[in-house]
């Protein structure tokens, strides 16, 4: 099996492309998503400084309780509508959208259509 290469390195991969083009400003910062396979976890980073401003996943305690399964299109949108709630509270309107190399397909998009819906823009 010397040089296969798994789906996650082809993602990293397209990570690394994207993130060449795609910055995280302190006006508009990056929403980045990471999927494994039992939880969901995005992050609104502001690049220039290096800094996390807000984070939410499926291990947070006000969705821990309310959905069975981390790893579901249900979980994606609790973590997109609190990521997004928790962005206007910190009066964050603007993002730009880092998918972290995944199809914007299931999850990721359930996530980022919550983000919409709760007042994001990107």
């Amino acid at each position: 099996m010397i040089g296969r290469i798994d789906k996650n390195e082809i993602r990293k991969r397209k990570h690394v492309r994207v993130r060449k083009k795609i910055s995280g400003t302190t006006e508009c910062p990056r929403l980045c998503v990471y999927r494994s396979n039992s939880h969901i976890y995005a992050q609104i980073i502001d690049d220039t400084n290096g800094t996390t401003l807000v984070s939410a996943s499926t291990l947070d305690k006000e969705i821990k309780g309310s959905v069975s399964v981390g790893s579901n299109v249900e979980a994606a949108k609790a973590v997109g509508k609190l990521i997004g709630e928790r962005a206007i509270a910190k009066d964050i309107k603007d993002v730009v959208f880092d998918r972290g190399g995944y199809l914007y397909h299931g999850r990721v998009q359930a996530l980022a259509e919550a983000a919409r819906e709760a007042g994001l823009s990107f």
